[in-house]
């Protein structure tokens, strides 16, 4: 075992030493903290196996013998200079950057943050609300539209001018927009001989936009630009906060939801768009992070037998808790009003409306969720 203690240049390092027996580089952090850096890890991220400009990783990992040790090191104020023992090869590393990323810390990602639930408590009012205008011109508006429409997977932008493009526009100052069999950008209004739901006038249930999808879009963006019928509220519900509440009344159920795909199906004439989903999704934490739940695109249920009433009886609990009062959040859109909403967490519904009292006409688009983050990774900064 190597050790070197260094106690007043870098005031963030205590002590750094080799252990051979766990062919690790071991750093002692003057707050309490130490630090396990695996000998193949640090090869493998040495800074020069990276490309200047583009930052990729360029280092082959099939050259080297993953069991080869570290066999000194020198530090400075700032930096590691570590040599490998059978390659005769010195690789430095800052220090800051080690503390940064140390293997067993997820490092910290600008673009998530925590979701935060709602219920019916939330009212229209509550709903996070920005301007057009000061999205698309000043960049601290836009990211802070842009956090507040995470933590709540919900907003309104309002301001927009009566042109079918004003939503567009500010869709695009978030990123590339997500073109699917429906276009690039669609209209959701009621027409003759309609491939959708929603382009008719009758009710629609809570839902998450095309399960079918192989990656169901990101963030949904509808632009009113006329809404004079009577009826046509907006309808919205935190799927996140059925799951989580579903998950403590019904382990059972929550379990059958993440763990069981099941089969979605879009087709018409030009199309036949399949993919299989679980309706809850975790991420690696065991945090929801997705919901893909249509009931008007789930083809005929092929799981086992045996799993079948179990499964209907969860998907059945999961449905009654969407046409809970206790979740909706009910919103009448006015022209000039988007709602933006990650398709991926809150469903949404329609009332009824009744086509010859007035024109409904709403503009919309998606963007993805890598999209999203990556603006907000770059504004953060």
């Amino acid at each position: 075992m190597t050790t070197s203690v260094f106690n007043n240049a870098v005031p963030t390092v205590l002590k750094a030493q080799l252990d051979s027996s766990l062919r690790m580089l071991v750093i002692h952090w003057t707050n309490t903290e130490s630090s396990y850096f695996p000998y193949v890890w640090l090869r493998d991220n040495d800074p020069a196996g990276f490309h200047p400009d583009t930052k990729e990783r360029q280092f082959d990992l099939t050259r080297i013998n993953l069991d080869d040790d570290i066999c000194d090191f020198a530090l400075d104020q700032e930096h590691i200079r570590l040599s490998w023992l059978e390659e005769s090869y010195t690789a430095e590393f800052s220090l800051a950057w080690l503390f940064a990323n140390q293997p067993g810390k997820t490092v910290p990602d600008p673009a998530l943050s925590d979701a935060t639930l709602w219920r019916s408590d939330l009212t229209g009012g509550d709903i996070p609300r920005s301007n057009a205008n000061d999205i698309l011109t000043q960049d601290n508006a836009l990211l802070t539209w842009l956090r507040d429409t995470q933590a709540y997977g919900l907003s309104i932008v309002d301001g927009l001018a009566d042109d079918v493009k004003a939503g567009t526009q500010v869709a695009q100052k978030v990123g590339f927009l997500r073109e699917t069999n429906f276009g690039v950008e669609f209209e959701v209004k009621s027409k003759p001989k309609p491939n959708n739901l929603a382009y008719t006038s009758i009710a629609l249930p809570l839902h998450t936009d095309l399960t079918n999808q192989e990656l169901p879009p990101g963030y949904q963006f509808l632009h009113c630009l006329t809404n004079d019928a009577e009826g046509g509220g907006s309808i919205f519900c935190d799927g996140f906060a059925v799951a989580e509440d579903l998950r403590r009344a019904d382990i059972v159920a929550f379990d059958l939801l993440v763990n069981t795909q099941i089969p979605c199906r879009f087709h018409d004439e030009d199309y036949d768009i399949r993919s299989r989903k679980a309706v809850i999704n975790l991420d690696d934490q065991g945090q929801v992070n997705e919901i893909c739940f249509n009931p008007h695109l789930a083809s005929t249920l092929d799981i086992a037998p045996e799993l079948m009433h179990a499964y209907y009886r969860a998907y059945q609990t999961f449905m009654k808790m969407t046409k809970d009062p206790e979740y909706k959040v009910s919103v009448m859109l006015k022209g000039g009003e988007m709602v933006v909403f990650d398709n991926r967490r809150v469903l949404h519904g329609r009332d009824a409306f009744d086509p010859q009292s007035g024109a409904r006409y709403l503009h919309g688009c998606y963007v993805d969720r890598g999209e999203f983050e990556s603006r907000l990774r770059v504004l953060s900064k």
